[in-house]
């Protein structure tokens, strides 16, 4: 997972509040095995019914910040939301509040959720309309969102402000404990089952016992 600390990229205004994970990404494109190539379908019943949507104009095709209305991806717990918004090209998503699964789901990912004030988001959304494709600069490390000459404080979990810094996913996680693992596992009784080394190419084939 790519590390994350300071981004700064154009910001698109989402003035909607209650949008769910089906209106983010319908269901439709469930059916893909893939988790990859989902920014074609995000908020694409939107896209394709309303020619002014945001995500319809050219100054927004480039947009990395996303600065949503609040209860943002309610709904379903589908992992497809986060997959959509990234795939499209957003690295970051600002809200009042936040669904609880969207925001485990987004952490895990390595897209960062930044809870903010609703008066805050409105300021941000008062700028940006003040100001077309203007950018922001997200400062993971202070907690700020850097807005023309204002700074606002958000609010994101320390255990995922540790990961997204540190580009860790779950599994990254786990092996910062390589050591320890290593040392309960030279102490297991021998008659316990133990985990094959992996195969790589050119290795020799492990059998089991």
């Amino acid at each position: 997972m790519e590390k994350f600390s300071v981004h700064t990229g154009v910001a698109l205004p989402l003035m909607r509040s209650n949008v769910d994970t089906d209106q983010i990404i319908p269901a439709v494109y469930l059916k893909r095995i893939t988790r990859s190539g989902f920014g074609d379908a995000l908020f694409e019943s939107w896209r394709s019914n309303e020619p002014d949507f945001v995500l319809n104009q050219d100054v927004y095709k480039n947009a990395s910040i996303l600065v949503a209305g609040p209860e943002f991806a309610t709904g379903s717990s589908r992992e497809h939301a986060v997959w959509a918004l990234q795939d499209y090209g957003f690295r970051v998503v600002l809200s009042s509040r936040f669904a609880d699964i969207f925001r485990s789901n987004s952490g895990k990912r390595g897209l960062l959720t930044a809870v903010l004030k609703q008066v805050d988001i409105e300021k941000i959304w008062d700028y940006l309309e003040q100001n077309v494709g203007a950018t922001l600069t997200v400062d993971l490390e202070r907690k700020v969102v850097v807005v023309g000459d204002d700074e606002l404080a958000f609010e994101i979990g320390d255990d995922v402000q540790y990961k997204l810094l540190n580009g860790l996913d779950d599994i990254g996680l786990t092996l910062e404990h390589l050591d320890e693992i290593g040392e309960f596992e030279a102490h297991r009784p021998s008659f316990k089952p133990t985990t094959l080394p992996i195969k790589t190419q050119g290795a020799e084939i492990v059998e089991s016992a």
